[in-house]
């Protein structure tokens, strides 16, 4: 689960951590009194998940009140990276002189966390670590010992961070591993720590990633959990009680078990397709269950063909094509082709049953995943 920028920076603040000055606006017009109230220059902020935002057109800095009108009209309602912007964050302008990024995050490699500092801070922190990896300083933190404050202050000293504002930029980075461990946080970074001339340290951004299992744990982030979805999909994923993921590409994926679902999108991706989504309808799904994943599938616009691929186990066959002959027969025309392989627990029965005027059947995931990447590359012809 993604906190908003603003979210996670209520937090960052409630622990100690500084940050800017900010309000958050859904309105032009309280865009403007938020501005009025921090003064110029005032950073314009859209809050949505995803990255890159700055280069997307979705952060400006407003030097008057006529470039906070223009910039608050052209980034709320706003279409950012297939996203639309409902809110803002307007937040105090920092006067800075370098930038750095810290953050703490599961090295499932080493099954433990790990803390991450880096001087090249205010840019994509993947890029720094693909193009340049010795630019991001890492320590290891075993979990049944908790941090130590020295590893901290090893970290950001190994990163290269001036040694007048070290101490300041470690503490940052200890209350970022408090604040990861007590919310069950997947992921907590701030890019970019602002040093300004003054040498204050300044928290100039906020991400924070819940683990969603562990949300039991925290009734006052489930709260927000409403608020944090990526998008409708995911909402309606949520919804629906689906593990869902979306994705670039533009060939649907459902099936049922984990596994059987990451081995379409690998098929997809071997035979020359994208995948748009990883969707586990689940063990045992009957018809009704079947139908909303297919509504799922249908509702994603970059969706071009989609793979239907169900092993019959607690899942039995001829519930699956009853419910892919109900979902289909809702439709007038059908708007993306559907390939459907069935096998186990009452494969031969469903084959029976479906509609094959309405969907394509082949007997072998390998057939039926190429049929389906070639569908879509016939819709992008």
């Amino acid at each position: 689960m993604k906190l908003h920028e603003h979210q996670a920076k209520t937090i960052f603040a409630d622990a100690g951590i500084p940050v800017p000055d900010s309000r958050l606006a859904t309105t032009v017009e309280e865009a403007l009194d938020a501005v009025d109230e921090i003064g110029y220059p005032a950073a314009i902020k859209a809050q949505v998940h995803v990255g890159g935002r700055g280069k997307a057109g979705g952060i400006k800095i407003a030097t008057d009140r006529e470039e906070a009108e223009e910039y608050a009209e052209e980034i709320i309602g706003m279409d950012l990276k297939g996203y639309t912007v409902d809110s803002v964050l307007v937040e105090a302008g920092v006067d800075f002189v370098d930038e750095l990024y810290v953050g703490v995050t599961m090295d499932r490699g080493e099954g433990r966390p790990v803390l991450m500092v880096s001087t090249e801070g205010g840019v994509n922190i993947e890029e720094v670590a693909e193009e340049n990896p010795d630019a991001i300083a890492r320590e290891h933190v075993d979990p049944a010992f908790g941090l130590h404050p020295y590893q901290a202050r090893k970290v950001v000293y190994e990163a290269g961070v001036d040694a007048d504002v070290a101490l300041d930029v470690a503490s940052i980075l200890t209350t970022l591993y408090d604040l990861y461990e007590e919310n069950d946080a997947s992921e907590i970074e701030v890019n970019p720590v602002m040093i300004t001339s003054d040498r204050d340290v300044v928290a100039a951004d906020a991400v924070m990633n819940i683990d969603e299992d562990a949300l039991f744990r925290q009734p006052d982030l489930a709260e927000l959990a409403e608020e944090s979805y990526e998008d409708d999909l995911e909402r309606k994923a949520g919804e629906y009680g689906f593990d869902y993921v979306r994705l670039s590409g533009n060939v649907g994926i459902i099936g049922n078990g984990a596994g059987l679902v990451m081995t379409t999108l690998d098929l997809v991706d071997y035979y020359g397709g994208t995948p748009a989504n990883f969707l586990d309808i689940g063990g045992g799904a009957k018809a009704e269950r079947v139908t909303q994943a297919l509504d799922m599938v249908f509702s994603d616009e970059n969706v071009d063909a989609v793979v239907f691929n169900i092993f019959g186990g607690i899942t039995r066959g001829d519930e699956v094509a009853k419910g892919i002959n109900e979902a289909l027969e809702q439709f007038d025309e059908i708007p993306k082709k559907v390939v459907v392989r069935l096998a186990g627990t009452n494969a031969e029965e469903g084959m029976e049953i479906l509609n094959t005027d309405l969907v394509e059947v082949e007997e072998t995931l390998e057939d039926a995943v190429q049929r389906a990447v070639q569908n879509a590359e016939e819709v992008t012809q």
